[in-house]
């Protein structure tokens, strides 16, 4: 999250005002592990709230060391695959996976190839349909990327083909898609497939990760039966 953005920012407050925000009308947590990935151009301090408050939830709750969300999609797959088969092996159960944006993708395509440490997937605001179908200033900014990745790798953000085809692939693990009708960052039609619930929240796109209604979901979502 962009914590300049002034939206997201009445969202947050909205959150600290809110009964969730302390735990209230939510189940509480049964100690499964979750880890969180960030968005495109985020990092792991963009999730610092919705990782204390899961932690005081009843979750254990990991972040997944990405400084800067940038790099092309199958270089980062092997870190965060390292840091799940990790939480996995400390904690002994299967990882639920929250991942805002292009974290999202990024968890979707990390379940289709490790099914088995996954307890399940909740993305927010993530275009799982079509991964292009983003805004204007959002796309410009892909292209920026993209040509520092050809320099730095000799890989194109828009190359990736397993990581495509993994992406459309019906879900591994059960999935969640939350997405709000007015994102101002990608096309939120994008974020619905027949073959992945989807559940809508009024707000904005940067905002999901403290949006109140966001957090009652999740607190009803992580809290299912394991599987």
């Amino acid at each position: 999250m962009k914590m300049w953005d002034p939206l997201a920012v009445r969202e947050l407050s909205a959150l600290l005002r809110d009964p969730v925000f302390r735990g209230r009308g939510i189940p509480r947590g049964d100690g499964r592990p979750v880890l969180l990935i960030p968005g495109f151009l985020s990092g792991d301090w963009a999730l610092r709230v919705l990782h204390g408050w899961l932690g005081r939830a009843g979750y254990r709750s990991r972040l997944s060391g990405i400084v800067l969300n940038v790099q092309h999609s199958e270089r980062m797959l092997p870190t965060l695959s390292r840091r799940l088969e990790a939480i996995r092996e400390e904690t002994g159960s299967r990882v639920s996976l929250v991942g805002h944006s292009r974290g999202g993708l990024l968890a979707k395509v990390l379940a289709q190839r490790k099914p088995a440490s996954i307890e399940q997937v909740i993305a927010l605001g993530s275009p799982l349909a079509d991964w292009t179908d983003v805004a204007i200033l959002t796309q410009h900014a892909v292209g920026v990327v993209r040509t520092a990745n050809e320099l730095a790798y000799g890989r194109r953000l828009n190359a990736e083909g397993r990581f495509t085809y993994d992406l459309k692939m019906a879900p591994a693990v059960p999935t969640t898609s939350i997405y709000t009708p007015t994102d101002d960052v990608v096309n939120f039609r994008s974020c619905l497939r027949p073959d992945i619930p989807a559940i809508p929240v009024w707000g904005t796109h940067n905002g999901l990760v403290v949006n109140p209604e966001v957090y009652r979901l999740l607190g009803r979502l992580l809290a299912r039966p394991r599987r």
